[in-house]
């Protein structure tokens, strides 16, 4: 498990069977700093009840935890976002997310 920013919706017109009424964020992965780190990955959104979108600081699951979370079982999806964050602290310091196109 691991956090992420949503920095974008994506939009699927054509589906894999299974991924019906799934949403799809574009992440970006975080340290435990909440500085990006690593590629932006497609994320499948657990349910409908999680509403994560741009700008917003979520938890995600990969591999095979991801596929195992959504709705139907064994879809092919790779990572997860299975819950939105409020707020999240380390060593007693409270992290907050880069703002997405900060450095740009």
């Amino acid at each position: 498990m691991y956090l992420a920013r949503v920095i974008g919706r994506l939009v699927a017109t054509v589906r894999y069977e299974g991924l019906d009424g799934v949403a799809f964020q574009l992440i970006q992965p975080l340290d435990e700093h909440g500085e990006d780190t690593g590629d932006t990955q497609v994320a499948a959104v657990q349910t409908s009840e999680i509403s994560a979108g741009p700008g917003d600081f979520v938890t995600c699951v990969d591999g095979r935890e991801a596929a195992l979370v959504l709705p139907e079982t064994y879809v092919p999806v790779d990572v997860a976002i299975i819950g939105v964050v409020e707020e999240a602290t380390r060593l007693g310091t409270n992290i907050q997310p880069a703002t997405y196109g900060a450095g740009a």
